[in-house]
Order: structure tokens, then C-alpha cells, then sequence
């Protein structure tokens, strides 16, 4: 049967997960998957040569992350809706995607019913959060009393997100496309706003933004 409606977007770095979802949206008669991608580049060629409607977008990618996707999708196509799905149901990850452009942000642990009916608000432009992270929120105060992260700017952050990961200075300036004097520049400000003199205070940090070292110093979430 032919679909029409609302085209999406679909963006995870797990072949299983977008197949689950795509048989999910498929089914509702107002909704089509138009296309997949697994990490931010081919997110952003998919993006560029097909505009879907909403962009359903992991926040954890390969590389440059889910934000820096939706980043310049927006900067391509100011009005695109992006709506993050992810893992997370953190404060400081639901503010950094609002404050960077994401429509709505649900997390993986919804009812896909909720997958859903965020799909169908973001298509209309009206922001969308899953009860779980409207509560976590909440129970934050993160619109008032955002935790120590929000000092940082986008871009540190995505550094932050990087080196928690275990990449090299030089290997993070590759993939955000900077030169390595700019990601070691990021590196000491994020230091100095968090007053961490050294990688185990960055670490401790870095912990209670939910990202966390592991034995190997790649980052797995909390």
C-alpha cells in the first residue's frame, strides 16, 4: 500500500532499532519512512537530498553526535524538525537539544505510542517531551537551575561528549571539521569553567552530566 503523509527521517546507529521503528511508523496511515541513516554524515546527505518532514534523530552517534547532525541540517534548512530520541532523559541532554533546535525529545524507554504521537507534533511544529523526561525536568528545575554544564557553549560540550569517548585531540578536530589548536583551546575552557586541573576532575565532572569513563576511557551513559 502506497503511503502518504508525514515523511521521516530515521536516525540510529543500530540496523535493529531503525527496523523496529520503521515498521512502527509504516503502520500509521498518515506516516512514511522515507529514508535511514547511521551515523551524522549520511544523516546529512539523506537530509540534503530528500527532505523529510521530521527527522527522527539518535542523540549518541558514531562521531560527531545527533546535535551536530540536527546542527546543520539547521543551518541548511532553518525550519526542519528534528526530533531527538535517545537514551538519555537527563536535564542536561533534553536542554542542550532544545537549546540547539530539536522540536521535541523522547526518550527510548516510551510506549511507542508516545514515539508516535511526538512524530505527529513535531510534523505540526508543537514541542514535544516524553512523560519521562517532563518529569525528570521537573524534578530538576533544569529550566531554572540548570546543572553545572549549561555553563559550557555547544561546541564544548561536544567536545566534553568526545574526549569522554577516548578520542585524541587530533582525531576530534577531524570529525568537527576545527583545527587541533581550537579543540585544545575548547579543552582548557572546559577545564577552567569546571575548575578540573587535571583528566580525573574532568572526569568527575564530565559524571554528573551523565558521561561516564569507562575502564578502556570510552564513555558510556549513566
Amino acid at each position: 500500500m502506497m503511503h502518504t503523509g508525514i515523511s521521516v527521517l530515521l536516525v540510529d546507529d543500530h540496523a535493529v532499532v531503525r527496523e523496529g521503528y520503521r515498521r512502527l511508523l509504516d503502520l500509521e496511515p498518515d506516516m512514511c519512512v522515507s529514508g535511514e541513516a547511521a551515523d551524522a554524515a549520511h544523516a546529512y546527505q539523506r537530509f540534503c537530498a530528500q527532505p523529510p518532514d521530521v527527522v527522527v534523530m539518535d542523540l549518541s552517534l558514531p562521531g560527531a553526535s545527533g546535535i551536530e547532525a540536527m546542527r546543520r541540517m539547521l543551518a541548511r534548512e532553518p525550519d526542519a524538525r528534528v526530533l531527538m530520541f535517545s537514551v538519555h532523559e537527563e536535564a542536561i541532554f533534553v536542554r542542550r537539544a532544545l537549546d540547539a533546535g530539536a522540536l521535541g525529545y523522547v526518550t527510548k524507554a516510551s510506549a511507542p505510542d508516545v514515539l508516535v504521537e511526538a512524530v505527529r507534533a513535531v510534523a505540526r511544529r508543537v514541542r514535544y517531551l516524553s512523560p519521562d523526561v517532563t518529569q525528570a525536568l521537573a524534578m530538576r528545575h533544569a529550566f531554572h537551575e540548570g546543572p553545572p554544564g549549561r555553563q559550557l557553549s555547544a561546541r564544548e560540550f561536544e567536545v566534553l561528549r568526545l574526549l569522554v569517548q577516548g578520542y585524541t585531540l587530533p582525531s576530534i578536530a577531524e570529525k568537527l571539521g576545527v583545527s587541533q589548536k581550537t579543540v585544545a583551546n575548547h579543552q582548557s575552557a572546559i577545564r577552567q569553567k569546571f575548575g578540573a586541573d587535571n583528566g580525573v576532575q574532568l572526569a568527575r565532572m564530565a559524571s554528573r552530566l551523565g558521561l561516564q569513563f569507562t575502564a578502556t576511557g570510552s564513555a558510556s551513559p549513566a
